[in-house]
């Protein structure tokens, strides 16, 4: 799969979409494809706070609970209703189910995560292929 080139990519496989000053937050294809099937999504409140590199909820699957780490600080402004009812909206499409979406405190943090192909490369690094 190809990855957005307009995202900006975490180590720890989610995805970031800048609107203005509004981040729009998901996990990738790799990630969904490591998990397995999505049961369930755990997410902040709107108006919560939310740190770069710190967890701000997980995803459960049939294989495990794993962590979601924000790629900025920020404000949670809006959480996707519809992965309460339909957490494997993820496995389906991930690069275009969103889970949370964050008002930027620093918008220059996003200069620290990577780009498409430094995060193919990355995931070429992780998986020796």
């Amino acid at each position: 799969m190809s990855y957005p080139q307009n995202y900006r990519y975490t180590r720890e496989h989610e995805w970031i979409a800048l609107d203005g000053s509004i981040g729009t937050i998901g996990v990738t294809d790799y990630a969904q494809n490591s998990l397995g099937d999505i049961v369930y999504v755990d997410v902040p409140k709107v108006g919560d706070a939310v740190t770069a590199n710190q967890t701000f909820g997980s995803v459960e699957s049939v294989k495990a609970v794993s962590d979601l780490y924000s790629p900025v600080t920020g404000t949670v402004t809006a959480t996707n209703d519809e992965l309460k009812s339909s957490p494997d909206k993820i496995n389906e499409a991930p690069h275009e189910s969103w889970i949370i979406k964050v008002a930027l405190a620093n918008p220059a943090e996003l200069e620290k995560l990577l780009d498409a192909a430094a995060y193919e490369a990355f995931i070429a690094e992780e998986t020796g292929s």
